[in-house]
């Protein structure tokens, strides 16, 4: 099922002529209004003039996630506050958050992208299509619901928690399709067995999941006990959110990247250079037509490769493969991003702490655990329970509050973490991997 035939069907060369006139755009765009970029062109001697062909993109600066923190909270808006409708934000370093700001038309662009990658999956104007991703500041429910109402389908916003609840909505509402991460798409299927709910007797048929890393044996472990078509969604709150790119249901493998709104292309992830198709690298996307905070090679650190062969489905926007890994150490717990240097700056900030600390990753009954192990000086160790446990909770409470994740804290004996001969392995992920 294809939202907008026109454009997603677009010939190739009429694509990348496309993509050229608004890169050029673009660039004329940050130059003018974001003094960051004029900058940065500035710096690297080029002007948006020298912008002549889509080989020219790499002349151009990369954008890094450290970049929209320098700059908080609306320091690389291109237009004026006045002429921003929504804001949304990402974690960040001890609660400085990414700040991504929306115009009206960019909310406009958002939702047709979601509407097509929904489209991708199979969703029709017919469908019932439960919601259960965080709404809020996270981008994930919000954008899953715009796509919906934009294909005229009737949305039911759940959010997350509540979840035996939710698999009595589920049932009760007739949900055709469900929008949540996979570990919490498991996790409402063992809520429902606890409550006498087969999912595999509901009308439920599609499942669009993303938000954090999962796997091909997850994908059939899904399907096997909830009886749907579960379908890859992917997207970053700095570029838009959901529907950077989706699956389509014809072929199943590889999720189209919409060419005609997003520029995407791969580099190597230590040299910065360009690589050919094909070859595994760090995913750079440009935000051709977004307004409020438009991005330029903003760097993913999502490790994959594209595929432009054809695809049977009929669409001409380019596949890129599920995510490999990324090239920095940053963490995805239950669709939170979540940095190692967060935590510590949160342990560092506490007395009786010491730099010694462990974060261990796991899945527990379907879902993203995190634990927290760190030494805490000798003297602090031998007072009382109770001082470690008020220690333990406030660090706890800590985390939650400028993270938005839970983690269970154990406080540790100095020198009971393995040291390392080299880099210190601060994270233990032991959630499966793919093959």
């Amino acid at each position: 099922m294809l939202f907008n035939i026109k454009l997603e069907t677009l010939p190739r060369e009429e694509l990348e002529a496309l993509q050229l006139r608004r890169l050029q755009d673009l660039c004329n765009r940050l130059y003018a209004n974001v003094p960051f970029y004029r900058k940065r062109f500035n710096e690297a001697g080029i002007s948006p003039a020298d912008i002549r062909s889509l080989k020219d993109l790499r002349l151009l600066p990369f954008t890094e996630k450290q970049d929209l923190r320098d700059h908080y909270p609306y320091g690389l808006f291109a237009v004026p506050r006045d002429n921003i409708v929504r804001l949304h934000a990402s974690s960040g370093t001890t609660g400085k958050a990414v700040v991504v700001g929306y115009t009206a038309r960019d909310l406009e662009t958002w939702s047709e992208l979601a509407a097509r990658s929904l489209s991708a999956a199979g969703v029709t104007r017919s469908d019932v299509v439960h919601v259960a991703y965080g709404y809020g500041l996270f981008t994930g429910g919000l954008g899953a619901h715009g796509g919906a109402e934009t294909i005229g389908a009737t949305v039911v916003p759940a959010s997350g928690g509540a979840t035996k609840r939710q698999a009595h909505l589920l049932r009760d509402f007739g949900a055709t399709v469900l929008c949540c991460t996979p570990s919490y798409a498991l996790h409402l299927w063992e809520a429902g067995q606890e409550v006498g709910i087969d999912f595999r007797d509901l009308p439920l048929k599609i499942g669009v999941f993303g938000a954090e890393p999962w796997t091909e044996a997850m994908r059939h472990d899904i399907e096997s006990k909830m009886g749907i078509n579960a379908m890859n969604i992917y997207g970053l709150s700095e570029i838009m959110g959901p529907g950077v790119s989706m699956e389509c249901v014809e072929s199943k493998w590889g999720l189209h990247i919409w060419e005609d709104h997003i520029l995407p292309e791969i580099i190597d992830p230590v040299t910065g250079e360009q690589l050919p198709p094909g070859e595994k690298g760090e995913l750079v996307l440009t935000t051709l037509t977004k307004e409020g905070i438009p991005l330029l090679r903003y760097r993913t650190r999502d490790l994959t490769w594209l595929d432009y062969t054809p695809c049977k489905c009929g669409r001409t926007h380019v596949r890129m493969a599920r995510l490999q890994g990324r090239s920095d150490d940053m963490l995805i717990i239950r669709g939170v991003n979540v940095f190692p240097q967060q935590i510590e700056s949160i342990l560092l900030d506490s007395e009786g702490i010491t730099p010694n600390y462990q974060i261990i990753v796991d899945r527990q009954n379907n879902l993203d655990t995190l634990e927290v192990q760190v030494e805490v000086v000798d003297s602090l160790f031998a007072d009382e329970i109770r001082k470690l446990q008020k220690l333990e909770t406030q660090l706890q409470k800590t985390i939650k509050e400028f993270l938005g994740v839970t983690a269970k804290i154990r406080l540790m004996e100095a020198h009971s973490i393995e040291r390392s001969q080299g880099k210190a392995k601060r994270i233990v992920d032991k959630r499966p991997k793919d093959e």
